[in-house]
C-alpha cells in the first residue's frame, strides 16, 4: 500500500506539496487534525442555535454583512454562496494549479479554526485522491476576499453541481464523475460555504509552483552562462570570491562559485593576454544572478508561512470566540509572485544579450557570424536571436506588477485589492518565455564551444554541451530550429537539461 501524506494543517512544506500536487502522492488527515476540526464545528452549531450574529454562518457576505440570516435558511447561505460565485471566466486552470489549490485549502481547514465538518475534509481527500481535477476558469478573482471565483468552481463541483476536468482537458458534468467514483455530492452545512471559498489557495498555489520552477531556471540559467563564458573566452577574474566577500552579497558569492565549479578545467575561461574588460552579460554574472536568487529567497518566506496559514474569514478560536479579520488578503503572495517575475525577466533579458553578442561578428571574438558554416549562403542562428528578442519583448509587457492597481470590489467594502491571482497567471506565461530564450542561449553556446575546438570549456560546459548533442544534433548547414528549441526548452523546463549535468558536476 502506498504511504500517504498526513495533512495536518500545521506541517505541509514546498517539497510535500510538490509530491502531492505533481507527483500524484496520496494524502491523509490525522485523527488528531479531525479532532480539531470536530471542535470549530461543535462552535459554530452552538452560535447557530442561540442566535448569534456571525459573519458568513447567519448574517450576508461583503458589502451585505449587516443583513442577517434566519436560521432556517442558514445552510441555503452556503449553496447559494458558492452559486453565486461561481462567475469565472476563461481557460481552465492547468491541473497542477487546481490540485495545489485543494491540498491548501485541505489543509488550512485542517487546522481546526474554520468550523467545517469532517465531511468536507473527507471530500477534499477523496479529490487530490482519485486524481479528480475541478474545472476552475483562470479569470475571476482579485485576491482580495480570498479566491473567490475560483474557490467556488472548485466548492461546485464538491457539490456535483459544477464540473471536472476529463483526459482531453475538456469540461465534465460533476454529478457524472462523482457518481462514477463512488463519491456523494456534498451537501453544505452552516458556515462551510464560506470556509471554502474564502481563501488564497490560487495565489499560493501560483507561489508554490513558481518558486519551484523559477529555482530549476536559475540553475539553467547558471549553465546557459558558463557556456557563453567559455564561447567567448570571459576572463575568471569576475568570478573571485573576493569580490563577493568585500559587496557583503551572500547570494552573489553563490553565483559566483557556482559559476567557478561549472567552469572548473575551462582551457578558455582563463588569465590571457589584456583584451579590455568583459561586458556586463559575462562580467556581471554573479551580480545579476544573485539578484534572482533574493527573489527567491523573498519567495519562499512567504510561501513557507502561507503554506499552513489559516486565510477564510470569521476564524474560530477557543470559547466559541468568532473573530472577523483579513487573512484572506493576498498583497503579500501578488508582492511575491511580481517579485519572481521581475527575476524570471532578468534571466530572460540577460540571456538575450550573450546570444546576440556570441552570433554577432563584431563582438564574439572571433567566431564566425550567427555561427554559420557559410555565412551569406547561411543565415546559421540568426533567426532564434529574433525569437529570444521578441519573448524579452513579450515578457517586457507582461512584468508590469499587477498588484500595482487595486480596483474595489462589493460596494467599496472591499476597497483595496492585491490582484495576486493574474500575478501568478502572467508568471506562468513570463517563466515559459524565459526557460526558451534560456534554452537559445544553451543551444547557441553550446554550437560556439564546439567551435572553440580544439580549447575546451569547464566541467559543466562540457556536461551541458554532452546534454544538448544528446538531443539537437550539431549544426553544420541550414535546418528549420524551431523543433531544436521546442526539444530543449522541454528539458529546460522539466529539469532535465539540468538534472543531466548535475550526474556530472555537483554545483
Amino acid at each position: 500500500m502506498t504511504e500517504s501524506l498526513p495533512v495536518d494543517g500545521a506541517s505541509l512544506t514546498p517539497e510535500q506539496f510538490l509530491a502531492v500536487v505533481r507527483g500524484g502522492c496520496e494524502v491523509s488527515v490525522p485523527a488528531e487534525a479531525l479532532a480539531r476540526v470536530a471542535a470549530s464545528r461543535r462552535a459554530v452549531e452552538r452560535a447557530v442555535t442561540a442566535g448569534r450574529p456571525v459573519y458568513g454562518v447567519t448574517t450576508g457576505f461583503g458589502s451585505l454583512s449587516d443583513r442577517v440570516i434566519p436560521p432556517g435558511d442558514a445552510r441555503l447561505l452556503q449553496t447559494s454562496l458558492v452559486r453565486s460565485h461561481s462567475s469565472g471566466a476563461g481557460p481552465p486552470l492547468p491541473p497542477d494549479v487546481v490540485r495545489g489549490m485543494v491540498l491548501l485549502r485541505l489543509n488550512s481547514l485542517a487546522a481546526g479554526h474554520s468550523g467545517v465538518r469532517p465531511e468536507v475534509i473527507e471530500r477534499l481527500v477523496d479529490l487530490l485522491n482519485h486524481r479528480l481535477v475541478p474545472f476552475v476558469p483562470e479569470q475571476g478573482s482579485v485576491g482580495a476576499s480570498g479566491d473567490l471565483a475560483p474557490l467556488a468552481h472548485l466548492a461546485l463541483a464538491l457539490l456535483g453541481e459544477g464540473a471536472f476536468l476529463d483526459a482531453e482537458g475538456r469540461g465534465e458534468p460533476a454529478a457524472r464523475v462523482l457518481a462514477r467514483e463512488g463519491i456523494p455530492p456534498l451537501e453544505l452545512a452552516e458556515k462551510e460555504g464560506v470556509a471554502l471559498v474564502n481563501g488564497t489557495a490560487l495565489m499560493t498555489s501560483y507561489l508554490a509552483l513558481a518558486v519551484e520552477d523559477l529555482g530549476a531556471l536559475l540553475a539553467a540559467a547558471e549553465i546557459a552562462g558558463a557556456l557563453s563564458f567559455d564561447a567567448l573566452r570571459g576572463h575568471p577574474g569576475s568570478l573571485d570570491d573576493r569580490l563577493g566577500e568585500i559587496r557583503h552579497l551572500p547570494e552573489q558569492r553563490e553565483e559566483a562559485r557556482i559559476l567557478r565549479t561549472l567552469l572548473a578545467g575551462s582551457r578558455l575561461a582563463v588569465a590571457g593576454p589584456y583584451q579590455g574588460q568583459d561586458p556586463y552579460t559575462l562580467r556581471c554574472l554573479p551580480q545579476v544572478l544573485a539578484s534572482v536568487r533574493l527573489a527567491l529567497g523573498f519567495a519562499r518566506r512567504v510561501l513557507e508561512g502561507e503554506l499552513n496559514a489559516v486565510t477564510d474569514n470569521p476564524v474560530v478560536f477557543e470559547g466559541d470566540e468568532f473573530v472577523n479579520g483579513g487573512n484572506f488578503h493576498g498583497q503579500p503572495l501578488a508582492l511575491a509572485l511580481d517579485t519572481l517575475a521581475l527575476g524570471a525577466q532578468y534571466l530572460a533579458a540577460f540571456s538575450e544579450r550573450r546570444i546576440s553578442r556570441i552570433l554577432h561578428p563584431a563582438l564574439n571574438r572571433g567566431l564566425p557570424p550567427f555561427l554559420a558554416a557559410r555565412a551569406g549562403l547561411s543565415s546559421g542562428f540568426m533567426i532564434p536571436q529574433y525569437l529570444a528578442a521578441a519573448l524579452v519583448n513579450e515578457n517586457a509587457t507582461l512584468v508590469h506588477p499587477a498588484s500595482a492597481t487595486s480596483l474595489p470590489t462589493s460596494a467599496d467594502q472591499e476597497d483595496f485589492v492585491s490582484m495576486g491571482p493574474w500575478a501568478g497567471a502572467k508568471l506562468r506565461r513570463i517563466h515559459a518565455n524565459s526557460s526558451t530564450v534560456v534554452a537559445i542561449e544553451w543551444m547557441v553556446a553550446g554550437q560556439a564551444l564546439e567551435l572553440r575546438r580544439p580549447d575546451v570549456g569547464g566541467a559543466g560546459s562540457e556536461s551541458a554541451l554532452r546534454f544538448l548533442r544528446e538531443i539537437v544534433p550539431p549544426w553544420s548547414q541550414d535546418r528549420p530550429p524551431a523543433p531544436d528549441i521546442e526539444r530543449l526548452a522541454t528539458a529546460v523546463r522539466d529539469g532535465s537539461a539540468v538534472r543531466r549535468v548535475r550526474r556530472d558536476v555537483a554545483f
